[in-house]
Formats: structure tokens, sequence, C-alpha cells
């Protein structure tokens, strides 16, 4: 692989060749390069239209791709140098697919599409001895294969969230002692706050998380900007589920926040994110006209939830059942027969409790609904965006998942929509995020995940 000393000797802008999980990724990826070129050889777009139909995301930016492409070279021909995409950035090329040199064609014997690829950004950076060439692709595999060839290549950066966030993400939690007087005041004063000045030198950021410890007593806090004070976070209860560990009681106090209109939840396997999200709803359930549980339909060999039989409802039911099987320890709660359990019942016969695919969600503007979104890891930033972006007058939005536990092949720990959601958000009064650390599933569900 060249190294970056190399890359700094070459005349004039780069010239990137994008692979296909890129645009499948990010539409708008062609807009990222600044003044850069770009290629995309023939056999992206031989894939891309493999995924033209279909209401997933994939589908969708690969149509989204597409019509940006023809509204740049409407009325224009591409010609061998390209075309500009717009003022002060690059140009964009579609270039024919191009054997390896003969040298190499007995490195690679099978005619596959990622192979194409290759060999054609290798033709481009030999025919462009002058300036920088690099191959950019999501594709572990692919790197791999190019790294053997010395062929430049690099992942797509332009979306990932760096190390720094991720750490601010998983501690967001300030743990400190404080005065017992002050403590005192929080716990049990009349208001149950103090003022952020006794705890702090400057202003902490909205909804900033506090865990005071004096005296082996430990005391919760949350800032409060309204307020302008930190504000004591209580041990509530919802639906007969009550938290069992701080970072629960920091979720349970966040979903039951009707000021708290957006919150995320993560953590690994067991933690309760759901099952707080799901109980905090039903305990709120006349404040909302509906409350909606959905989640990715995540499924192997590309097929969309039509291939299932039955109607809407139906083919969700696999993707939601870890939901159902939440509500059930819910309903558990409560004697069968008890009004309750009875009220439960009648909020899914009556459809305030519904099951909704993400799928079909574009386009929607919900008003007063309690939207839960499970996996949320396995959105793109672009999917939670348009997601965030329904929400109505009186809607509250909760999106949980385990950035560490990602089923999509073009997302990782560091890209997927979650980790974004949580990054971008950060410091707005009307977000909060909690990383819940500790599994209370079963002693067993917890070893398996720290050992396993």
């Amino acid at each position: 692989m060249r190294t970056s000393k190399t890359a700094k000797k070459k005349s004039g802008s780069k010239i990137f060749v994008l692979d296909t999980n890129i645009i499948l990724h990010d539409h708008n990826a062609i807009r990222q390069f600044q003044d850069n070129d770009i290629v995309i050889p023939v056999a992206v777009i031989e894939e891309l239209d493999k995924f033209k139909k279909g209401n997933d995301s994939l589908s969708f930016n690969a149509r989204a791709f597409m019509r940006e492409i023809s509204t740049i070279i409407d009325g224009h021909k591409l010609g061998p140098k390209g075309i500009s995409i717009g003022p002060r950035m690059g140009r964009i090329k579609v270039e024919p697919n191009h054997p390896f040199a003969p040298e190499m064609q007995d490195f690679f014997k099978d005619d596959i599409q990622d192979h194409r690829i290759l060999a054609t950004a290798m033709w481009v950076r030999d025919n462009n001895p002058d300036r920088f060439v690099a191959l950019v692709t999501k594709d572990l595999n692919l790197r791999l294969k190019a790294k053997a060839v010395d062929m430049e290549v690099q992942d797509y950066l332009t979306d990932r969230v760096d190390d720094e966030a991720m750490d601010n993400m998983v501690r967001e939690v300030i743990c400190m002692e404080a005065e017992p007087e002050a403590m005192q005041s929080l716990a049990y004063g009349p208001t149950s706050s103090i003022p952020w000045k006794e705890i702090a030198v400057k202003e902490p950021a909205p909804n900033q998380l506090y865990k005071f410890t004096y005296g082996g007593a430990i005391v919760l806090g949350r800032y409060d900007t309204i307020r302008n004070e930190v504000v004591l976070v209580k041990n509530l209860e919802a639906c007969g589920i009550r938290p069992r560990n701080d970072e629960q009681r920091f979720a349970m106090d966040a979903c039951l926040n009707p000021r708290i209109p957006l919150v995320s939840l993560t953590g690994g396997a067991g933690t309760g994110k759901t099952l707080i999200a799901l109980a905090a709803a039903i305990e709120q359930a006349q404040d909302y006209d509906q409350i909606i549980l959905s989640r990715p339909t995540v499924v192997l060999g590309g097929q969309d939830i039509g291939f299932l039989p039955g109607d809407q409802k139906s083919k969700m039911s696999p993707y939601v059942q870890p939901l159902m099987d939440n509500l059930d320890v819910i309903r558990h709660c409560f004697r069968p027969g008890s009004k309750q359990a009875q009220r439960i019942e009648a909020m899914l016969k009556e459809e305030k409790l519904v099951i909704s695919p993400l799928a079909y969600i574009r386009g929607r503007s919900l008003g007063k609904v309690y939207f839960i979104v499970d996996e949320a890891q396995n959105l793109t930033p672009h999917e939670v965006k348009t997601i965030i972006t329904r929400a109505g007058e009186g809607t509250k939005m909760v999106f949980t998942g385990d950035i560490f536990q990602i089923d999509q092949p073009y997302l990782d720990e560091w890209s997927n929509g979650l980790t974004h959601l949580g990054e971008k958000m950060a410091g707005q009064p009307l977000f909060e995020h909690i990383f819940l650390k500790k599994g209370e599933r079963s002693n067993l569900s917890e070893i398996a995940a720290k050992l396993l």
C-alpha cells in the first residue's frame, strides 16, 4: 500500500474510485470529496441496477444516486475527463471496465464485480502517474485484496464518528464526591435540586448526568437547563417495572420526562433498554394518541418483508417479537384479569399500541406519538434523520440498541445511525443519552455477554 508520504509528492487534485457499497451507504458521497475527482466504474453501475427496486435504504440510496448523476450530466457529454460535479468541486467520470494487467491476471482468476472494480481502479492509477489515486470501499475483503496488489485503498470516513466522541458517549455520567449539605438539599430538600455552581466551575451541558457519593450513599442528578439547577433523579416505576441499577434509573427518568422528546439508550444485551422504553410508554399512554413499536428489518439474502405471507402486521411479527417479549414481561407484573392487564390488552386490540415497519415511514407525519425504535444500531445516519424528521407536535422518540452488535454489512460502531444520533445531538436540551452497563436479564446472560 502506498504511504501518505508518497501521496504528498503527487501533484494536482486526487482521484477517488468509489465502490458500490459507498453509494449504497451514502447517495451523496460524490459531494464529500471537495475538489477531488471521482471515478465510478461501470461495474458499480451494474451492481446499483440490482438495488433500484425495493423500499429499504439500499434501494433508496441506489435510486437517489442515479437521479443525482442524471441531474449532473443532463444535457452534457461525459467525455474522457468527465463532468464537473458543481462549483468548487471536482469532476465525475463513469469509467468502462478494464482488465487486470497481464502480470496480475493469474492473481485474480474469478470474474466477479469486486475484481472488475479493483482492476479498473488499478487502471486509473496506472494511467494517472502524476496524481494520487485511491479506491474507496467499506468492504474489508476488497481492501485486503487491494493492499495485496499495492493499490491505495481507504474506508469512507466522512460520516465516521471519532474515538473521542465515542468515549464521551460511554462516559457521559460524571461521578464525583460532593458536600453533605448540598446532597442533603438535593435528595431531601423542598425542591430536590441544587444550583449548578455548587458542583461545577462552568455551566454543565444540557441534561448532563451526575452520580454523587458522600458517606457511602449515592445520589443521582441531572442538569435541567430550564430550572438552571441540578435536579434529583428519582427512583421511578412504570407499569410495575422498577430500575435495578443507577443507569436504569437515568433511563427511566429520561423516558418518562415529557420535556425530553428524544432519547437514546445504548448498551449490551439484557441491560433493559427496550423494557424500560416500553414500560415508560405504556405508563404515559394517556398522554399520546398512539404508541408505535418498530425495528429495522435486517434479513438474509436481501429479501424484503414482502416475501413473508399475510398482512403487514403478520409480516412484521418475526422482526418485532423481541418487543412483544418485553411486553409479556410487563404483563406478568400484573395478575391476569386485573385492570392493568386488561388495559394492555385493550391497547393492542384498539391499536393504541401498534407495530409499524420502518420501511414505510418516509412521508408520514407522526403527531402526539410515543415512538420506540429498537435495534437502531442497524440504521444508517440518513435513516435516523428520516425517522426523527417525521416527528410532529407532542411526539416522543426513543432509540435503543447496542452499537457493538451490528448486523448491517456497511455499518460499524463508528458510522451507524445510533452513534451519529448521540454525537450530533449531544448538548441539545431536548435530547438525552444513557449508556446502560450492567446486564439484568439473568446471571447467565451477563456472564455470556462478558466472556463469549
